[in-house]
């Protein structure tokens, strides 16, 4: 199986695990990645996602055998099959943590940049890499790194594809935290938990606002977060955040 995922209480792992193939994403493990944020989505016990991966890539990005390769009539190829997982990550109603183990290049740094938090390991390296194989990056390179980071190294990451350590990644704002190797699924873990205790309705609304934001006039952004406050002052999770303030305990959000 190219992808693996577990629960470890209310946190899911999603596990790309084609090491051999340097966890590029093929047909099969952009099929199961999106099948399994489908099934996550609608599942209350699951209110925080990670994706990981295992041996000693992030992801090379999109298997570059079938790239290429031809699809029968009304069939997706590969790359609509990666937009299709890439417009869900970015949308995707809960928290999601990128946890980079080694390179993350191509289609592999356009899924840390669909992610909310990025926690790499010291040895994590970031590439657009596009430009040394002759491919047109679809999923975010051109349009969204950019965003991400200053225009200047944007460019300079897209027209040399070269990589940039962990280090500079986290001094350009493309990363949050840095870790020892053995550190990274502890604290990966470790700060999904803590999102978890938080109101689900409160970070799908933050991330809502926060995501549409970037399109919007400062005014309309904010006519957009009181909107989502007046929709959340009716909620469960508000009367129980504010009763758990008053006595002083540690609240008890549901969701709703």
């Amino acid at each position: 199986m190219p992808i693996s995922y577990s629960q470890e209480g209310a946190v899911g792992w999603i596990i790309l695990d084609r090491p051999d193939a340097l966890n590029s994403l093929d047909r099969e493990s952009v099929i199961q990645f999106t099948d399994r944020l489908v099934a996550w989505r609608e599942d209350a016990a699951v209110r925080v996602v990670v994706v990981a991966a295992n041996g000693r890539a992030f992801c090379a990005g999109a298997d570059l055998k079938e790239a290429g390769g031809a699809v029968g009539p009304g069939e997706k190829t590969l790359l609509d099959r990666i937009i299709i997982l890439f417009d869900m990550l970015r949308a995707y109603p809960k928290p999601v943590i990128a946890a980079v183990n080694g390179l993350a290049y191509a289609g592999g740094l356009e899924t840390v940049m669909c992610c909310d938090i990025v926690i790499a390991t010291e040895k994590a390296k970031f590439a657009d890499a596009h430009s040394n194989f002759g491919v047109f990056p679809g999923g975010g390179g051109a349009a969204i790194l950019p965003r991400k980071v200053p225009p200047g190294v944007a460019r300079y990451m897209l027209f040399t594809g070269d990589p940039i350590s962990a280090a500079d990644a986290r001094t350009y704002g493309l990363v949050n935290e840095i870790v020892a190797d053995e550190e990274l699924r502890p604290r990966a873990q470790a700060l999904a938990e803590r999102l978890a205790k938080k109101s689900p309705g409160v970070l799908a609304g933050m991330k809502r606002v926060a995501i549409e934001a970037a399109d919007k006039s400062a005014a309309d952004a904010l006519r957009h977060e009181l909107l989502e406050a007046h929709n959340h002052g009716r909620s469960y999770d508000m009367a129980e955040g504010l009763k758990a303030f008053a006595e002083k305990r540690e609240p008890q959000f549901k969701g709703y």
